[in-house]
């Protein structure tokens, strides 16, 4: 009994991962978070904006360098693979959302909301869609790999905007849907 209890647990592990990648195979996939930080939302928003930092609290970003207002160029790992891509914000309303989509390389897009909330904290919520490639990336998105990752970036932003309890820069501007950037 005690060997049939782990064969038991593989298989039916196995099987809901066939159907997951079975359900996934061509489709994206979304991921959908959010944490609640002891800040004002002003504060959240202007470090989400501060691009560069990112790598300070996503595990698996080396690097993003602001190319204009607008763009951003990414390194980082997937699955163990280095991999790079530029992204285009979209929208950035301050305060509320800072919406992107890759130009480049790994297809992916998303958006982040800011919520405020009594007591100087606000709500982060992140959303992203992306599509995995290959058989690794599609098990490991089936696994809640890519959930599990943006669960952990959001806590370590948490944990530092909290610590800091002030942000180390902020870019202010407008951008809407094909418009250029604006600044307040």
């Amino acid at each position: 009994m005690a060997r049939l209890l782990p064969m038991v647990a593989l298989a039916l592990g196995g099987a809901y991962l066939a159907k997951q990648l079975k359900k996934n195979k061509s489709d994206s996939s979304t991921v959908r978070e959010s944490i609640t930080v002891k800040v004002p939302v002003r504060t959240a928003y202007d470090q989400w904006t501060q691009f560069e930092e990112f790598p300070s609290f996503m595990d698996s970003v080396h690097e993003v360098r602001q190319l204009d207002d607008k763009r951003l160029h990414w390194k980082a790992d997937v699955f163990g693979k280095a991999v790079e891509w530029d992204a285009e914000i979209v929208e950035q309303i301050p305060d509320r959302r800072i919406a992107w989509r890759s130009i480049t390389g790994k297809p992916n897009s998303g958006a982040v909301k800011f919520e405020s909330l009594p007591g100087s904290r606000c709500r982060i919520e992140l959303s992203m869609a992306y599509t995995p490639e290959g058989l690794l990336e599609t098990a490991g998105d089936a696994m809640g790999a890519v959930r599990a990752e943006a669960r952990g970036n959001l806590q370590r932003f948490k944990e530092m905007i909290e610590s800091r309890g002030s942000e180390t820069g902020a870019w202010r501007g407008t951008i809407k849907s094909g418009d250029r950037p604006t600044t307040h």
